[in-house]
């Protein structure tokens, strides 16, 4: 077969994959976007609360799931539920300081009455998901605590997404130079550049709607925030996936994988959102 038609079938095929994907992402948007928007707008703020601690279970077994299946050791379920805690102590009147603390102790102290070989693995490892999951995902809560909360969330939410979808579409397209082809192979320069594009755009669309008191400078400056921080969340998690040699950390989410992979970028951009509305003073 030439080589002419050798490229043209894994044009063809990589097109199709492309396609398909971005069906699949698509419905599963459909089907997952209005009771998204329910709990965040119109639902009481338990099950918003709820919602956020599901998900902090979630993903915190995902990635202790990950590494065990790459044959390292763990404390999946004591990072569970001290994880949980975590991100509950948001909600609290103390704060999560304290309870972030005796978290560590717990864990640290875990090998004395668990009778396991001595081993730093498995305890940092949850350390890791105590910090990476469980405390940034507390942000959301705080986020949506504020006096725009719902408003910030669906900001939150809508910028990174759309943001990461229009770099899937754009990179799979055109991307031709690597953004970093150590950490993830499919990412590109041209799909980053997109997402920062949209993700700008979409903060100019969504806060006049949503935040109509902000002026447009703090909508761009949102906007292009959540586009770069969001990446570098997303190819943080990519690290970690690579470092336990898995692609996806499940497959709960058809298109994406798993609670961890949809999250990868909003654990990055709720503080980054939350920091920024409340250090900036807007909308107080």
């Amino acid at each position: 077969m030439r080589d002419v038609d050798v490229l043209t079938m894994t044009t063809l095929r990589e097109g199709t994959l492309v396609r398909s994907g971005f069906r699949t992402r698509a419905a599963t948007a459909i089907v997952s976007v209005p009771p998204f928007l329910w709990i965040v707008a119109w639902a009481p703020s338990w099950v918003f609360d709820a919602l956020m601690l599901l998900l902090a279970g979630a993903a915190s077994w995902e990635l202790g799931r990950v590494f065990e299946r790459a044959g390292r050791p763990t404390h999946r379920w004591l990072g569970i539920v001290l994880g949980v805690a975590v991100t509950a102590s948001f909600r609290t009147a103390e704060g999560p300081v304290p309870v972030l603390a005796i978290a560590v102790l717990v864990v640290l102290s875990a090998p004395i009455w668990t009778g396991r070989a001595p081993s730093a693995d498995p305890a940092a490892l949850a350390l890791l998901g105590l910090t990476y999951v469980s405390w940034l995902l507390g942000h959301g809560l705080l986020l949506h605590q504020l006096p725009d909360g719902p408003a910030l969330v669906l900001v939150l939410v809508g910028v990174t997404w759309i943001g990461e979808s229009v770099a899937y579409v754009v990179g799979s397209a055109i991307g031709r130079h690597r953004l970093a082809p150590v950490i993830s192979p499919q990412k590109t320069v041209e799909g980053a550049v997109a997402q920062l594009l949209a993700s700008t755009a979409a903060a100019l669309a969504l806060a006049p709607w949503l935040l109509p008191e902000w002026p447009r400078a703090a909508s761009v400056a949102a906007g292009a925030l959540l586009g770069v921080v969001g990446q570098i969340g997303d190819l943080a998690e990519s690290v970690i996936k690579r470092s336990a040699g898995a692609k996806d950390t499940g497959g709960l989410v058809p298109g994406h994988g798993g609670i961890l992979d949809r999250l990868d970028s909003l654990l990055f951009n709720a503080p980054a959102l939350f920091y920024f509305v409340t250090w900036t003073g807007i909308g107080s």
